[in-house]
């Protein structure tokens, strides 16, 4: 029994052009599946073998363990300072937490090496995607990682897909994005609920990471310009895309007093250190020679806009309307997308670049890196096939893409087994190190994950045993040695139970992770510590670190003896009683009051009001200046 519905005949010339075909569509289903599930497996081996978590990934979770403990998302109680750059991320392993009960480090470890892995196979799917057309209608061309294999190649990629910072989740969104963007795209009619997921998707942007918003502000314009949707869409995209970004917006603006994360005041995001930034991108791109790569997809961009096939479009093609009108419909095209993923690349790469880059090799430029290979993650390979006999062109073709193929491979082989940075636990003229290398040198375990491996860091330890030696309290600073810390005690007669501890000291998540929720942790930098993050940055410091607050602001601060032999020696007992007077000045006692003082609905008003007042605010991290500054008088000699 026949189960065609045709009347005619089918001829030998059709059975043999048309019976291959589906062959060679599993051929290349089944080619494609292999190489997401080969490149994910590489990447998450690869990413397993240097798993860590980096001290600013302890950070995080003491500020996950005081949500926990009911005491808010703060980094020390008492006191309302957003220490995380990352809310999402911040949030995002708090409710796992919460959910497992787990032990935070296996909890973030877990979280970030999924959504590492799947960020890979987004963009492999997304970039599938994008030749889908072509590569149903030919079973000789099947699609091989490329891009995605670049990506994995570098070792910063395998290092922070883990280290429990917010890369994994940056990554991830910016893949779920762009593969939202492209469904949209080229879809025919898209459904209101389809673009109003795109739309909260991409209103997530600042939520993930601060300049994040600049991509999800292009993408929601290319929503609301594009043609074919109507004025009710657009109102429901704005609403869907600003409800939860608005909404703690609010909330940090009156919670914490500022308009953008205390992280943000400390490393002045807004400031410009090209030259650094230009060290920072060599850093990168040296040595693992990343210009390579870069080149052989270029060409294999231009062999694929040779064996290209129709491209879908969401939108009719008007040859008569206006440029406005045909920009529009543009808009809402496969072309567009690649356009605003490329884009999207280069601009991550100019901010990074103008900020200064970080003092983590290659982590800042990861989210760019991983954009400008998004299109090419995989590329369609053409494989000479018996119709092209005597075909020049589709020879040439041929032999062009599966060369450019083979390259690009040969490179990644390399790169994996490159040494990467040089000298990367040694913190040179340009402030660059390899993190995971040098944290796995000084703690002496290969893979520092738990908070107690890092009590073999240099003082680390020490601030627990001084902690509990000193039971009156006291403010714990380190004292340069590898194993001993000062506690300069309070004044007086100590109440019963003591007055508490404060640890000083730079590296935040060890020491904070190390000791329990009721003792203070700030350090020099700024990160949670509002006075320090509200002194000017150091003229050629470095980044990231560029903030030195004296540890006389924080005995001054806490009420502690300011006298010798109760302070270290290499403190001045002048710096503390200056900085006692420094710290009376009313603005500062405003800036302090704004994150201090009791919540309540008067001081939310407050601070929604003076935010940003209060993150422009400065001070003079030498005390006698500062007391000139704010006209407090002439400090004694």
């Amino acid at each position: 029994m026949s189960l065609s519905t045709s009347s005619e005949p089918t001829s030998a010339a059709d059975e043999t052009d048309t019976e291959p075909r589906p062959l060679g569509e599993w051929i290349s289903r089944a080619v494609f599946v292999g190489g997401v599930a080969l490149t994910a497996l590489l990447f998450a081996w690869g990413a397993w073998q240097r798993r860590w978590i980096a001290d600013d990934g302890l950070i995080v979770l003491r500020t996950v363990r005081n949500l926990l403990a009911g005491n808010g998302p703060v980094f020390n109680a008492g006191e309302r300072v957003e220490a995380n750059t990352s809310t999402l991320w911040t949030y995002l392993v708090y409710t796992f937490g919460w959910i497992t009960q787990a032990r935070l480090e296996y909890v973030v470890l877990g979280i970030a090496l999924v959504l590492s892995t799947a960020a890979i196979v987004l963009a492999m799917i997304t970039a599938k995607r994008l030749y889908a057309a072509r590569i149903s209608a030919s079973g000789s061309t099947v699609l091989l990682p490329a891009g995605a294999l670049v990506y994995i190649a570098v070792a910063p990629a395998r290092d922070f897909a883990t280290s429990g910072l917010e890369t994994c989740l940056v990554l991830f969104w910016i893949a779920l994005l762009a593969l939202l963007l492209l469904r949209w795209a080229q879809s025919t009619a898209p459904s209101t609920a389809s673009i109003l997921v795109l739309a909260f998707v991409a209103g997530l942007g600042p939520l993930v990471r601060p300049e994040m918003a600049l991509l999800g502000a292009a993408a929601l314009l290319m929503l609301v310009l594009a043609a074919g949707i109507g004025w009710r869409t657009r109102v429901g995209v704005v609403a869907a895309a600003g409800a939860v970004p608005v909404g703690y917006q609010i909330f940090r603006m009156g919670y914490y007093g500022l308009p953008y994360p205390n992280t943000a005041v400390t490393k002045e995001a807004g400031g410009s250190e090209w030259g650094q930034g230009f060290d920072y991108l060599q850093n990168l791109v040296d040595p693992y020679k990343l210009w390579v790569p870069v080149l052989l997809l270029v060409v294999a961009a231009v062999v694929l806009w040779r064996v290209r096939g129709a491209t879908p479009s969401g939108a009719p093609a008007v040859a008569e309307a206006s440029r406005v009108l045909r920009f529009r419909i543009w808009l809402r095209s496969p072309a567009a997308v690649v356009v605003f993923v490329l884009g999207s690349g280069i601009v991550s790469a100019v901010y990074s670049i103008r900020v200064g880059g970080d003092f983590m090799h290659g982590r800042t430029l990861l989210p760019a890196l991983f954009c400008l290979m998004l299109p090419v993650a995989v590329v369609p390979v053409r494989f000479p096939a018996r119709r092209d006999r005597g075909d020049r062109r589709a020879t040439i073709v041929s032999a062009v893409s599966l060369a450019a193929w083979v390259s690009v491979v040969g490179w990644a082989l390399w790169a994996a087994g490159s040494a990467g940075m040089p000298n990367g636990t040694v913190v040179g003229r340009n402030g660059i190190v390899d993190e995971r290398a040098f944290y796995s040198l000084e703690t002496g375990h290969a893979h520092p994950i738990r908070a107690e491996d890092y009590l073999d860091f240099p003082r680390v330890r020490s601030i627990a045993e001084s902690i509990s030696a000193t039971p009156n309290g006291g403010v714990v600073i380190s004292a340069g040695a590898h194993d001993f810390m000062y506690v300069v005690p309070p004044p007086g007669q100590a109440p019963e139970g003591g007055v508490g501890h404060t640890v000083f000291f730079p590296m935040l998540g060890m020491a904070s992770m190390n000791t329990s929720l009721d003792v203070r942790v700030l350090d020099n930098i700024g990160l949670a510590n509002p006075i320090a993050a509200h002194t000017d940055r150091l003229t050629d410091g470095r980044i990231g670190h560029d903030k030195d607050l004296a540890p006389d602001w924080v005995v001054a601060d806490a009420g502690m003896v300011g006298l010798h032999p109760w302070i270290p020696p290499f403190m001045d007992e002048r710096w503390v009683a200056d900085a006692r007077t420094a710290l009376t000045c009313p603005a500062t006692q405003d800036l302090l009051a704004s994150y201090r003082s009791e919540l309540t609905w008067a001081r939310f008003k407050q601070n929604l009001r003076r935010s940003f007042e209060f993150a422009d605010y400065r001070i003079d991290r030498v005390p006698a200046y500062e007391i000139q500054r704010c006209g407090l008088g002439v400090p004694q000699s």
